[in-house]
């Protein structure tokens, strides 16, 4: 099938999942958060909605990136190799500002309805310019400039990549109270999953700019 990509990009992309996945930040302290404040529904929720709105960016990046490889395979090619710039801009933020993961009890919102912490979630998803660009850039870097099937990848990858994270973040809301605990109590937890995020995303970084440099 076209829109399937080979099996050496799908273990690359697991990887890269898997770290922005269990990375702390927006997403996370606010499923935690609605969880520790209204029950595990109602972090179930908040992360169906912020799933919701990582499909909406998927698919506007899907149909707007294939749209720029039929246009010009060349500027798609440099929209990659400023994703790696990107990618190394992250990597050199998550060394030096660390996790954004921030949840004060004190500040912690009230008990909502499922539908409010659902609308959230879509909301601070769709509102973090950080998440549009990351989408713009981040998956490119896995398909072909020259590939006809590039923009079903494109939509597969995103969707692969809701798919793969909703296992562990439900078990994070299952377990919130120990998992948010933990993270407060123990900085260095946060700080060694910044270290193995930027890591992994100079890697991808280092390897597309040495295969565009060939």
């Amino acid at each position: 099938m076209t829109f399937i990509p080979d099996l050496s990009t799908i273990l690359a992309f697991s990887v890269a999942c898997f770290v922005l996945t269990i990375t702390p930040g927006p997403d996370m302290t606010l499923f935690l958060g609605r969880t520790l404040a209204g029950g595990r529904a109602a972090g179930i929720a908040a992360y169906a909605g912020a799933s919701t709105g990582s499909l909406i960016h998927t698919t506007l990046a899907a149909v707007g990136l294939s749209a720029l490889i039929a246009a010009s395979p060349e500027a798609f090619l440099v929209l990659k190799i400023f994703g790696a710039g990107y990618l190394i801009f992250l990597a050199v933020q998550a060394i030096r500002s660390g996790s954004t993961f921030r949840l004060d009890e004190k500040g912690m919102p009230k008990a909502q309805s499922l539908r409010s912490s659902w609308l959230t979630g879509i909301g601070i998803n769709l509102s973090n310019p950080k998440i549009i660009l990351f989408f713009v850039t981040f998956l490119p870097q896995f398909v072909h400039a020259g590939d006809p099937g590039a923009g079903g990848k494109l939509f597969f990858l995103g969707l692969y990549f809701i798919v793969f994270a909703t296992p562990f973040s439900l078990a994070m809301i299952f377990a919130a109270d120990r998992l948010a605990a933990g993270l407060k109590r123990r900085p260095k937890i946060t700080r060694a999953i910044d270290w193995v995020f930027a890591s992994v995303f100079s890697v991808f970084a280092v390897k597309i700019l040495m295969t565009q440099g060939r």
